[in-house]
């Protein structure tokens, strides 16, 4: 079975930079689709990003878009979420997530802080 662990959240001022990791164990073979989303306090949980496992294809929400990239290393089993230009807003408990092909969310990290100070 799959396991996800996030790891690369913290404290950072508005402006700076923070990448995200999330490491993938157990069989890879299986998953199709990796997605980014954040939580924050008193909010619902969004969407941030996608990326496709083989293909390498992605997707960002409007509110990251530009400033958060993506990315795997199907070699280490990893999926990374770069993210430049944060703002207070981004503020957020993140998690990775596998996305299956028929549009549902099989699995979850235990997520990661993410806290922007102005």
């Amino acid at each position: 079975q799959v396991q996800l662990v996030e790891s690369g959240g913290g404290l950072v001022q508005a402006g700076g930079s923070l990448r995200l990791s999330c490491a993938v164990s157990g069989p890879t073979f299986s998953i199709y689709d990796m997605d980014w989303l954040r939580q924050a306090p008193g909010k619902e949980r969004e969407f941030v990003a996608r990326i496709n496992w083989s293909t390498g294809y992605t997707r960002y929400s409007d509110s990251v878009k530009g400033r958060f990239t993506i990315s795997r290393d199907n070699a280490k089993n990893t999926v990374s979420l770069q993210m430049n230009g944060l703002k207070p807003e981004d503020t957020a408990v993140y998690y990775c997530a596998l996305y299956d092909s028929l549009g549902r969310y099989t699995k979850w990290g235990q997520g990661t802080q993410v806290t922007v100070s102005s």
